[in-house]
C-alpha cells in the first residue's frame, strides 16, 4: 500500500481521509494539530490516538523529515545555515537569522531551479524537482526544533522559484497560516519571484496578504536580459504593470531586490533610469551587494558605489536601502551549500566509496555541525538567527 505524506494535507482533505477511513472527524484535527502544532515526527507521540488508531494511520501515512547533513553555524553574528537531506537523496538549504523583530528564516521552494538568472548559485545544476507543501514545512519545523527558537517571520527566497511550484507553495503558506496549524500570519511572509507575470497576476486574485519581492536587478531590458533569462519572456515593463496591478489589488507596497554587479548595473546612469522606471509606485528597493559564485566571475561594487546608487535612489524619491550581510563567513547566500555538496560528492563517486564527511568551516571563522537530526531543541545552544 503507498503511504500517503499526511503532513501535505490540509485539515479539510484530512477530515475527508479520515471519514473515508471510519474515523471519526475530530480525529484529524487532533492528528492535525500533532502535525502543525506540536511538530512531531512519529504517530507514536500522538498520545490522545489508541494503539489500533496509531497502526492504521501508520499503514496509510508517512510523515515527512529532513535529515540535517550540515549545520554552519556563524561566528559573526550568528546565522545558522542548514543544509538539509530529503528522502530521495537531494539537497536544500535555508538560513535562519536574527533581527530585532525576531527570528526569519530563508527556505527554499524547489531542489534546483529552471531560472538561468546568472548571479545566482542555485540555478548552475538546473531544476530537480519541486517540493512539497510538508518539505517546506519541514524546513521551518526542523529549524526550531534544532535550535530551540520560534520562527516569526519566513522569506521565500532559497534555492528555487516559488512561482513556479505555485501549486505547492499556496498549499504550504494555506496550512502555515491556519488557525489549527503554525498560524503564522502571511504579513509576516515575503515571497520572492525573478518576475513571473502570469504567476504574479495569478497571486493578485489569492487574497494572502504576503509581501511580493521583485528580483529586478536592472533597470532596463538590455542590461536584465543579459543576466535573467526570464527577461525575455516577460520585459521589464511588462514585469512592473504586474507591480502597479497588484498594489492596486492587493495595497501590498511592493520590494524591489537589486543585486549590485561592479560595471553591469550599478553606475549612476543605472540609478537615475530606475529612478526615472519606478516613479510613482509605492516601493522599496534593497540593495543587494551581489554574492560571489566562482563559475559566473561576476564582482560585488564598491561600498562608495553602492552608497552613491542608494543616494540617487534616495534623493529621486525611491525608498532604498542596503540589505545587512549576515553569515558571510559561511557563505550564507542559498544554493552554494547545495551546490558545493554535490560537487563534492561527485568528486567522490568514481570510488564508488562512501561520501566523505562534510568539512569542517576552518579558516571560515565558522562552526560546521554535520550529522543525521536528532531531536530536541537547542542542541547546539542558542544560535544568532535572522
Amino acid at each position: 500500500m503507498e503511504q500517503r505524506d499526511i503532513k501535505s494535507l490540509t485539515l479539510s482533505e484530512l477530515q475527508r481521509e479520515f471519514t473515508g477511513l471510519g474515523l471519526q472527524k475530530f480525529r484529524a484535527g487532533q492528528v492535525y494539530r500533532w502535525l502543525h502544532q506540536k511538530q512531531v515526527l512519529s504517530f507514536e507521540e500522538m498520545s490522545n490516538l489508541s494503539k489500533d488508531t496509531r497502526e492504521l494511520l501508520k499503514q496509510h501515512y508517512r510523515i515527512t523529515r529532513l535529515d540535517i547533513q550540515r549545520k554552519l553555524v556563524s561566528k559573526l553574528d550568528g546565522t545558522v545555515k542548514f543544509l538539509y537531506r530529503l528522502s530521495d537523496g537531494e539537497c536544500v538549504e535555508s538560513v535562519l537569522m536574527q533581527y530585532k523583530h525576531g527570528y526569519s528564516l530563508c527556505i527554499s521552494t524547489q531542489v534546483g531551479c529552471r531560472m538561468g538568472c546568472k548571479f545566482c548559485a542555485s540555478t548552475l545544476l538546473g531544476l530537480k524537482r519541486n517540493l512539497e507543501p510538508s518539505e517546506m514545512l519541514e524546513e521551518i519545523y526542523t529549524a526550531q526544533r534544532e535550535t530551540g527558537q520560534k520562527v516569526s517571520s519566513l522569506v521565500l527566497m532559497g534555492i528555487g522559484e516559488p512561482l513556479d511550484n505555485y501549486d505547492n507553495v499556496l498549499k504550504f503558506l494555506g496550512i502555515l497560516s491556519s488557525a489549527d496549524g503554525m498560524n503564522l500570519s502571511l504579513r509576516h511572509v515575503s515571497l520572492s519571484t525573478c518576475g513571473l507575470v502570469d504567476g504574479i497576476r495569478r497571486l493578485q486574485t489569492e487574497n494572502l496578504g504576503l509581501t511580493l519581492s521583485i528580483s529586478l536587478h536592472a533597470p532596463n531590458d538590455a542590461i536584465r536580459s543579459q543576466t535573467m533569462p526570464v527577461n525575455a519572456k516577460w520585459n521589464v515593463e511588462a514585469l512592473l504593470d504586474a507591480c502597479r496591478d497588484y498594489f492596486a489589488a492587493t495595497g501590498r507596497r511592493i520590494s524591489f531586490e537589486y543585486a549590485l554587479i561592479a560595471g553591469v548595473n550599478d553606475t549612476d546612469a543605472c540609478a537615475r533610469e530606475l529612478v526615472h522606471r519606478l516613479k510613482g509606485m509605492i516601493c522599496h528597493v534593497n540593495l543587494i551587494p551581489v554574492n560571489a559564485v566562482a563559475e559566473r566571475g561576476f564582482r560585488r561594487s564598491s561600498p562608495q558605489r553602492i552608497q552613491s546608487f542608494q543616494r540617487i535612489l534616495q534623493s529621486g524619491g525611491v525608498n532604498a536601502t542596503v540589505r545587512r550581510e549576515l553569515g558571510s563567513d559561511i557563505n550564507a547566500a542559498c544554493g552554494q551549500l547545495r551546490r558545493d555538496s554535490i560537487l563534492h560528492e561527485g568528486e567522490a563517486a568514481p570510488s564508488k566509496s562512501p561520501a566523505p564527511a562534510a568539512r569542517t568551516g576552518k579558516g571560515a571563522g565558522a562552526n560546521d555541525s554535520s550529522r543525521k537530526h536528532r531531536r530536541g531543541p537547542g542542541a547546539h545552544g542558542k544560535p544568532g538567527l535572522l
